[in-house]
């Protein structure tokens, strides 16, 4: 019998003045905002998810993977690190169910992309993947719009 496993990824990066820096959500360019701070392209959407897979296995996270001290990852996309850790998971034996993100955010808008955000995740992870974005009403650094954070839940087994 078949023991569903479940794991949770949290990410979050504050927003740079930058004007090269493109800003990536879900493997889709939002040219029209500031971008992340990150080693990375700083996709808070895919690293939670990425996570989330990597917690579920019980394989560590995604600073043991691809640890931003490594210079291969500079600027690196993420969501051929999240293909990495999806095989790294499916080669521990797992097949992935779905995944479920929350995306905090004031701007901008994620229902515009919504779906070509969830079709690329879920083509890169083999399963469902759904996103919902919301609102800090205000509250905190990502109420003042000073970044980004992402939950992630995923199930495995």
């Amino acid at each position: 019998m078949s023991i569903p496993r479940v794991g949770t990824g949290f990410d979050i990066h504050p927003f740079t003045d930058d004007p090269e820096r493109v800003l990536v959500l879900g493997g889709v360019t939002f040219p029209d905002s500031r971008g992340l701070v990150g080693h990375s392209d700083a996709d808070v959407i895919a690293h939670a998810v990425t996570d989330a897979l990597l917690g579920a296995a019980a394989l560590g996270d995604i600073g043991s993977f691809f640890p931003d001290t490594d210079p291969a990852y500079s600027g690196a996309d993420s969501m051929v690190l999240l293909a990495e850790a999806v095989a790294a998971v499916r080669a521990a034996g797992y097949e992935v169910g779905n995944v479920d993100c929350s995306v905090v955010l004031e701007a901008p808008k994620l229902a515009p992309h919504r779906s070509a955000m969830q079709d690329g995740l879920t083509k890169v992870v083999g399963a469902p993947v759904s996103i919902k974005g919301k609102r800090a009403e205000g509250l905190g650094a990502l109420g003042r719009r000073e970044g980004i954070a992402c939950w992630a839940v995923a199930l495995i087994v």
